[in-house]
């Protein structure tokens, strides 16, 4: 079965991250989600990226603050894509977890988002997104929501409107 395999460094990651699980949820995407550390529990994080290899996981969307090593260790045991979420909550607000997450060396690429909630839920975007690659229900499901995400937006601005001439 494939499904997107959530991966974080710490149960204070959860908030944030379960944003990526309520897209998922919304467009039907088969998850797991699991708490695993590049660090604290290594060789948990090692054997869970295997056998959710071998199991069908076709992304890996891994989030963790601080050293954020979570994604790297992650990409260094698959050849499936890897997402990085930075978190936030550190003295430096998070900018210490993008730097770890988007500096990978050449040859192991993390794709990188955006630090936080914004980054949580575009991570199940780009996650779907490379689903839809080989799904065409679940690409027009895409385009389906981009488009209502247009209208909303166009509703918003009537709202508030104003216009010369």
């Amino acid at each position: 079965m494939k499904f997107i395999s959530i991966i974080m460094g710490s149960k204070s990651d959860y908030e944030i991250v379960s944003e990526a699980a309520k897209i998922l949820e919304f467009f039907d995407v088969k998850y797991e989600m699991i708490i695993s550390s590049a660090h604290r529990s290594p060789k948990r994080t090692h054997d869970y990226v295997a056998d959710a290899d071998k199991r069908g996981a076709q992304a890996f969307i891994c989030a963790a603050g601080m050293a954020a090593h979570l994604a790297g260790a992650v990409a260094a045991n698959t050849t499936k894509p890897v997402i990085g979420v930075p978190m936030g909550g550190s003295a430096v607000n998070g900018i210490d977890a993008l730097y770890s997450t988007v500096q990978m060396p050449a040859g192991m690429p993390v794709a990188t988002l955006a630090i936080g909630k914004a980054g949580a839920k575009n991570a199940a975007y780009l996650a779907i997104q490379i689903l839809a690659l080989s799904d065409d229900s679940l690409s027009a499901k895409l385009a389906e929501d981009r488009a209502k995400q247009e209208k909303s937006l166009e509703e918003d601005s009537k709202k508030i409107e104003v216009l010369l001439g």
